[in-house]
């Protein structure tokens, strides 16, 4: 059954998540002393390229959690950043923080970092990692809304495998399905970008068991929860093919900037 549609659904009333919370140890000596979403990529911070995105789509609020060398992120950005949207337009973007390091002394990892951050979001929000490069990407109003209106709880976009991951994450189904495939299936999997669209309902039971806010800094990844909804038909998923790079390794990183 889809949910009533909800036509008050509009860009700047549907947050989005950075996750920016990671130690990045691949990346070291880089991230030695600088949090990877800082890390410079084609002349501004790597975190920099979502924010810019959300603003050009309109969305009016962000939420970064943070844990390594998390006050960094802050000291950046601040709590109010006017950012280029376009050639010709400002826009003003309110960004909250979810200090998971100040809080419990670490990261909380994905569902874990979400779950805690979730009194700052609303009923559905954007995600993304602040570690992941996708220039291209757009945060779609008119996507949002029609999430909103349908009976998911995630919408996750999909990206061709990189070398570096040559099975991928999920199956996509001719009708727009992320599907949970097992290990042993043959069928083709897309790498997942991180790149999503969540409803909040999935960090409750029966998905999570994490108490509302995560008072105590419980640890758990996004994709149990994600496969959990999928055996349910309650995630769809979209390919993407824009420049996408998982910006994992100082040799992935300097690729990037050889680029620019």
């Amino acid at each position: 059954m889809l949910r009533t549609p909800n036509a008050t659904v509009t860009p700047t009333q549907v947050p989005a998540m950075l996750l920016a919370a990671g130690r990045g140890e691949r990346m070291r000596p880089l991230t030695d002393h600088c949090p990877k979403p800082l890390l410079g990529v084609q002349g501004q911070p790597l975190l920099q390229w979502h924010l810019q995105a959300l603003a050009r789509a309109g969305v009016a609020r962000a939420v970064v959690n943070t844990a390594w060398l998390g006050a960094q992120i802050p000291a950046r950005f601040g709590h109010e950043t006017v950012l280029q949207a376009n050639a010709d337009q400002q826009c003003v973007l309110l960004i909250s923080y979810s200090h998971e390091g100040q809080d419990f002394g670490q990261a909380l990892e994905t569902a874990g970092g979400i779950a805690r951050a979730l009194p700052q979001l609303g009923p559905v929000f954007w995600l993304a990692a602040g570690d992941v490069f996708a220039p291209d990407f757009v945060f779609d109003a008119a996507a949002a809304q029609a999430f909103a209106a349908s009976d998911d709880l995630a919408h996750l976009w999909l990206v061709p495998n990189p070398e570096h991951h040559p099975r991928g994450d999920f199956g996509l189904s001719p009708t727009g399905r992320a599907l949970n495939l097992p290990a042993e299936h043959p069928g083709p999997r897309a790498t997942y970008s991180t790149l999503a669209l969540l409803r909040a309902e999935l960090f409750s039971a029966p998905w999570c068991d994490i108490p509302p806010g995560n008072p105590q800094g419980q640890a758990a990844p996004l994709g149990p929860l994600l496969r959990r909804a999928m055996d349910r038909d309650r995630v769809g998923a979209s390919l993407y093919t824009g420049r996408w790079t998982d910006v994992g390794t100082p040799e992935r990183l300097a690729g990037l900037n050889a680029l620019g």
